[in-house]
């Protein structure tokens, strides 16, 4: 557990994006393709801490990014070559580009100053998208990873995150996954071992209190 004045020297807000994943309507929203996951983001509160950390993030002058997963209505560009894919295809509910699938699920505000990332493939919002040019150009150097899901897409982020350089901190009741207690598991014997894992509050706590010495 980190302690408040490591968080707070992790979390200046001038070297610190916020990353939703795939927090959109399809996703997590009442009519999502995903029930059982939708269900989980909501009633384990992690949807709801993913909007009280943005709306910090607005408030401190931190970055917000959305990394949103869609598809074209013709497929092209998908990937194929894993199960996940395939019943992708096959779900009721598809992440249509232009669709109210794809648009960023309530409570969680969206100003103008917040970037959109869309992707059309792959397991991750940072892999072959331009998540990690914009970290480099706003001088990122640690990235909260919140969203879904522990199973795939957030790991997924934290390691790609990870080997590209920057530092990670993980509110571990801001993810979902499931089943629900699949998460802890995950967050326990993986996401520990290369992130700094702390609550919301914890997270919520370092961003209003900016680090001593700023760095360029």
């Amino acid at each position: 557990m980190p302690s408040s004045a490591e968080l707070s020297e992790l979390l200046d807000p001038a070297t610190t994006v916020l990353l939703t994943v795939e927090c959109q309507q399809g996703v997590v929203g009442p009519d999502s393709a995903l029930p059982e996951l939708a269900k989980e983001a909501r009633s384990s509160g992690a949807l709801g801490n993913v909007a009280r950390l943005v709306a910090a993030a607005h408030e401190s002058g931190v970055q917000v990014i959305h990394a949103i997963a869609e598809r074209r209505p013709d497929g092209r560009g998908a990937n194929h070559n894993a199960r996940l894919f395939r019943a992708a295809e096959r779900l009721p509910v598809q992440q249509l580009s232009g669709t109210t699938a794809v648009r960023v699920a309530a409570p969680i505000e969206v100003t103008e100053e917040d970037l959109v990332v869309r992707r059309l493939h792959g397991l991750s919002p940072i892999q072959g998208t331009d998540v990690d040019a914009l970290l480099r150009n706003l001088g990122c150097r640690t990235l909260i990873v919140t969203g879904v899901s522990a199973n795939v897409a957030i790991p997924s982020t934290v390691f790609d995150a990870v080997n590209r350089g920057y530092v990670v901190v993980v509110p571990r009741d801001a993810i979902a996954g499931v089943p629900s207690d699949y998460t802890p598991a995950m967050i326990r014997h993986t996401l520990a071992l290369v992130a700094t894992v702390a609550t919301t509050d914890e997270v919520l706590g370092g961003l209003k209190r900016p680090s001593r010495v700023r760095r360029a």
